[in-house]
């Protein structure tokens, strides 16, 4: 297996100690460059943050969806990623996201939009600053 133009992204794989990962599988990524290591033995909280994150993506999104192939599962991957990162709150941030500005408080507005993500099986919400509605007698006084 050739991993072609993506072996040059990356250094290191870590992996657990499953016996499905043979020899085999580690030199496919030892022959393009890629260092594999191993968790050590008897330690399932090694990895504890990636295994989190796969479980999330998998519960709140790919088991959702009927993948197609790999470009598709990268489109649905990446938009997940974005999505947990800039607009998902989480509980160990007082639900916030992780990109949010942790010296602003969130003020409620009138306003709340929806936007949906991968076809609506996400759905971001985010606050506006309510428009004045103008009476239909009324036109906008300008500046003379």
């Amino acid at each position: 297996m050739d991993l072609g133009d993506r072996a040059g992204c990356f250094r290191f794989l870590i992996r657990d100690r499953d016996s499905k990962f043979t020899a085999a599988f580690d030199a496919v990524f030892a022959g393009n460059g890629i260092a594999v290591i191993p968790t050590p033995p008897q330690s399932p909280r090694s990895n504890a943050f990636a295994e989190r994150w796969i479980r999330t993506a998998r519960a709140e999104c790919t088991d959702r969806l009927l993948i197609t192939g790999e470009r598709h599962l990268r489109a649905v991957l990446t938009t997940y990623a974005e999505h947990y990162n800039t607009g998902r709150a989480h509980r160990s941030l007082d639900l916030r996201a992780p990109d949010d500005h942790p010296s602003v408080i969130p003020l409620p507005a009138a306003v709340v939009r929806r936007r949906q993500l991968l076809g609506g099986l996400l759905n971001e919400y985010h606050t506006t600053l309510p428009q004045r509605l103008l009476h239909p007698q009324e036109t906008p006084s300008s500046a003379a």
